[in-house]
């Protein structure tokens, strides 16, 4: 009885250890599609990025809402984002304090990042005011981090994910 017993443990660990197997090769194959996914969308201009978290410069991060995000498309770059740092001019308007502006004239130049399966793109706003330019890194996974850059701001780093906006 208790060779069956323990051929029986043996059995179960072999179809665990399949099963287990099989999940991390689809794993692999999802993520792969993930990777392309995103490349594409990046090579297209169609990606949303999706704040969690700021970093100002010389303060504490500060965790965000769902509801601020960034969206890139062909023609226009939509921006809603906070601002928490030192302004170097204050705005006319105290409720123009983050970054909310549509944006339909701006530069677009991405490129393979320093790591596999990651990417460096730059937006730069020519519409504005003062000059903004957005630097993202983006991996195969979705993570994402954005650097703002304003002349009349303090540098400021976002933390968040990058999702596939639909193709037209």
């Amino acid at each position: 009885m208790k060779k069956f017993q323990f051929s029986l443990f043996q059995l179960c660990c072999f179809i665990t250890l399949i099963l287990s197997a099989c999940r991390t090769t689809h794993t692999i194959a999802e993520k792969t599609q993930q990777s392309r996914e995103i490349e594409q969308a990046i090579e297209m201009k169609r990606f949303t990025f999706k704040a969690n978290y700021a970093y100002p410069t010389g303060y504490r991060s500060v965790y965000l809402s769902p509801y601020y995000e960034v969206n890139v498309s062909p023609d226009t770059v939509k921006v809603h984002l906070p601002y928490f740092g030192r302004a170097y001019q204050a705005p006319i308007d105290l409720r123009d304090g983050g970054f909310n502006f549509n944006s339909t004239k701006f530069t677009y130049q991405s490129s393979p990042g320093k790591r596999n399966e990651s990417w460096t793109t730059e937006v730069k706003m020519l519409d504005q005011e003062r000059p903004l330019s957005f630097h993202f890194e983006i991996w195969g996974n979705g993570a994402a981090s954005l650097h703002v850059y304003d002349f009349n701001k303090q540098a400021i780093m976002f933390q968040g994910v990058v999702e596939v906006t639909d193709r037209e």
